[in-house]
């Protein structure tokens, strides 16, 4: 998946009418008339937002005579998924190196606590 793909995802992503249509197509295929139902917009509102889905890949309709069912594209869902997970893998990777410093810290101080060097004086 492409830099501008992604773009193009996530900018279709960041609607919410677009989500809720890409959830609702999660159950099964739809019309756009099916689709526009619970909207107040136009037809042609409904099939401006399915043109932003349809350019990041997320939803395809079939060629040929109205009415097309809308079909949701869950490939596209794999590669986004595959993209966030390298991100998320190397934010878990810092976050254990940092625990590791943090519990070799706790340690070495637990330990200065604990020096029968440091602490009280016993001069007799």
């Amino acid at each position: 998946m492409t830099a501008d793909t992604l773009s193009l995802v996530f900018s279709a992503l960041a609607d919410p009418t677009r989500r809720d249509m890409l959830a609702r197509l999660a159950e099964g295929d739809a019309t756009v008339g099916q689709l526009a139902e619970p909207y107040g917009m136009t037809l042609q509102a409904v099939y401006k937002h399915l043109r932003v889905l349809e350019n990041a890949g997320l939803v395809s309709r079939r060629e040929g005579p109205q009415p097309r069912p809308v079909h949701l594209e869950t490939e596209v869902f794999d590669l986004m998924d595959a993209w966030i997970e390298r991100y998320r893998r190397r934010a878990e990777q810092r976050y254990r190196r940092l625990d590791a410093v943090l519990a070799a810290m706790n340690d070495d101080r637990d330990g200065a606590d604990h020096d029968p060097n440091h602490g009280d004086d016993h001069r007799g």
